[in-house]
Parts: structure tokens; C-alpha cells; sequence
């Protein structure tokens, strides 16, 4: 089979890989149908993840449909379209008996990390009874790629643990997909302010019309008087970060009001500053999360019936044996006015 393979920081290659086996009673084996990148996998790129070895199949997002399953499998069989969680549950040890699938003992995020991953033209996806969903006959298979990762890690990790609550105001620093994310999700508690900020107008325009009540382009003014001036000099109660990058996460300390949340969800492969000298009598929280994906099933409900739209994310679509261009699209995201891209294996 064909798939893309990481060979180091900087360095991919569309190329000639195994088609996967069953390994263990629990897998099943899924032919890939429709797969998308995430920014984690430009980080993973930039060398940010260095537990990504030399020869890892890249990604953690897709459908498709079951080839083949081990002994144990009993949910699936073959045939079946399903949604792959981009993470791994054993659903037995400590970590995933708590909800914190994204700890799990045996699995977690280890698609395209620790195993290979999803997007080549098939992937072995381990515990399959707790890592993949099925997915409901006349359902828009494209909007559920976006279900694999980007909107329970922006709704998780960004809206609920930033708990946002009826009428907050929400500031969400990086209007990339997953930052779109958390702003759709954001509206299930009726905010009465979310403010997106971004250096890039299209994204920005974007946001508006996602329902972003106010945007801020961070390149041509300064965010944190403009936050102060929409909340009378308070700052926002939610701050969402969703870049990943030192200068975004000390901005986020800076737009807080007192008593308010951070809710960090950017991939950071650096260390940045934490200004307890402003900070420590503010009574704010800061908070981080890996995604768990225990949202999921509410999430598809709410595709289902029309509640949410997550295909309004997607930009761009390829042939999968496309996917270096694709690659190209997605990194130059500015140029291109990319957000999310769909691969689909033909």
C-alpha cells in the first residue's frame, strides 16, 4: 500500500509500505476512505515531537471502512463505516475507567506517533471496540473527519475546560481549525462575547461568520488594549489558546480578567514564560488537557441533527496519492487560505 512516511524533521515521503495485519485480537484493519492533516502533524515536522521515529506513517484523523477484524472484536466487523478516534482506549486500565482516555495505559494518542497512523491507505487500529464509532447510514462522512480530533480537542480541551458559561466572554487567540473549533463549540453556552484573534484576515473572516462576535488582527493592532477596551478594561473570562507558540500563551496571560480561566490547547514544543509576578493574586486557573475524545458520541449527535456543522472547515480538497500538495496547501494555510483539507483514497 501506499502511505506517507516521516523521516525525520523537515523530511516526508509518499512511498511503499506493508499493508497492516491484525497484531492483536482486539485490532481491526480499516481502509482509509477519507483523511485530513492536523496541525500537530507540522509540529511532529518541525521536529517538536521527537518520540515520532524515522519510518512512522503520519496521522491521526479519518473514515473508512473495516477490512478486517481480530478475534475479539465484537462492535465491528467487516464492512462497516466508522469514525477513527484520533485517540487510543483500552477501556480497562486506571487512566480510562477515569474518562482520561488520552492516558490510557496501552494506547492514547499513538496514531501517527507512537504507531502508524491514518494517513497512507490502510491503518491497523488497536482496542477497535473503544477507538472507533460507527457511522450512521446518509451520514456526511467529510464533517465526521472533523470529529476524529479537531472539534473535541477545541470543544474538551479549550470550552470545557475553560468552562465557559453563559454569558462570558471568551477570547480565543489563534483562528486556526482547532481554534475555529472551540468557537463553534463555544455557542452550546451562550457567551455573550467571543472574541477571535488572529493575524490573518481571511481566518478572521472566517470567524464572523462562525459567530464570532468580535475579531482582532494581532498584526496590525495591539490585542490586549483592544481586549481591555471591548470588556472596560476587564479582560475576558475564558482565554483559549490555540496556537502553541510562547509569545500566544503569554498573551493569554495578559487578556485574563481576575477569576478567570486559561484553557491552554496549542501544541508547544518550547518553553515559555509563566508571569506569576502578575498572576499570583489574580485567581485565575490555567489549565491543560490532551484530548480524550469522551465527547465524541455527543458530538456526532449533534452533526447528525444539523446542530453543528463542522464541514464549514474544510477548504480544500485532494486525491490522498495527492497528499504531498496537499501538505504544501495546508503549511502555506495564509497563502492558500487553507483550514481544514480532505484526502480521499480512490
Amino acid at each position: 500500500m501506499k502511505a506517507l512516511v516521516y523521516h525525520g524533521p523537515g523530511n516526508k515521503s509518499w512511498e511503499e509500505k506493508p499493508r497492516p495485519a491484525i497484531q492483536q485480537p482486539g485490532d481491526a484493519v480499516v481502509r482509509i476512505t477519507k483523511t485530513t492533516i492536523c496541525g500537530t502533524d507540522l509540529h511532529i515536522l518541525k521536529g517538536d515531537v521527537p518520540e515520532v521515529t524515522d519510518g512512522r506513517i503520519l496521522g491521526h484523523e479519518g473514515v473508512g471502512v473495516i477490512e478486517e477484524t481480530g478475534s475479539s472484536v465484537t462492535n465491528f466487523k467487516k464492512g462497516d463505516h466508522v469514525l477513527i478516534s484520533c485517540i487510543t482506549s483500552c477501556g480497562k486500565c486506571d487512566y480510562c475507567k477515569r474518562g482520561m482516555y488520552s492516558h490510557c495505559e496501552n494506547g492514547g494518542w499513538i496514531l501517527g506517533h507512537l504507531i502508524d497512523g491514518t494517513q497512507a491507505e490502510y491503518t491497523r487500529i488497536p482496542f477497535a471496540d473503544n477507538s472507533l464509532y460507527h457511522i450512521p447510514a446518509g451520514a456526511d462522512e467529510e464533517a465526521l473527519v472533523m470529529l476524529s480530533d479537531i472539534l473535541p480537542t477545541g470543544f474538551e480541551c479549550g470550552v470545557l475546560n475553560g468552562q465557559v458559561k453563559p454569558g462570558d466572554t471568551v477570547a480565543i487567540v489563534g483562528a486556526g481549525p482547532v481554534g475555529l473549533a472551540a468557537l463553534l463549540t463555544a455557542q452550546f453556552y451562550s457567551p455573550a462575547e467571543i472574541i477571535m484573534i488572529d493575524p490573518d484576515e481571511a481566518r478572521l473572516a472566517v470567524s464572523k461568520k462562525l459567530g464570532a462576535t468580535q475579531t482582532i488582527n494581532n498584526r496590525k493592532e495591539n490585542a490586549l488594549d483592544k481586549v481591555k477596551e471591548l470588556t472596560g478594561n476587564k479582560g475576558a473570562d475564558t482565554v483559549i489558546e490555540a496556537v502553541g507558540i510562547p509569545e500566544t500563551f503569554e498573551l493569554c496571560q495578559y487578556l485574563v480578567a481576575p477569576g478567570g480561566r486559561i484553557a491552554n490547547v496549542g501544541v508547544h514544543g518550547r518553553s515559555v514564560d509563566l508571569h506569576l509576578e502578575i498572576l499570583w493574586a489574580h485567581n485565575i486557573s490555567i489549565t491543560t488537557r490532551l484530548v480524550d475524545t469522551v465527547t465524541t458520541p455527543m458530538l456526532m449527535k449533534t452533526v447528525q441533527s444539523a446542530k453543528l456543522n463542522p464541514k464549514q472547515l474544510i477548504t480544500h480538497h485532494f486525491k490522498l496519492s495527492d497528499i504531498n500538495h496537499a501538505y504544501d496547501t495546508f503549511q502555506h494555510a495564509d497563502r492558500e487560505k487553507a483550514l481544514k483539507v480532505i484526502l480521499t483514497n480512490e
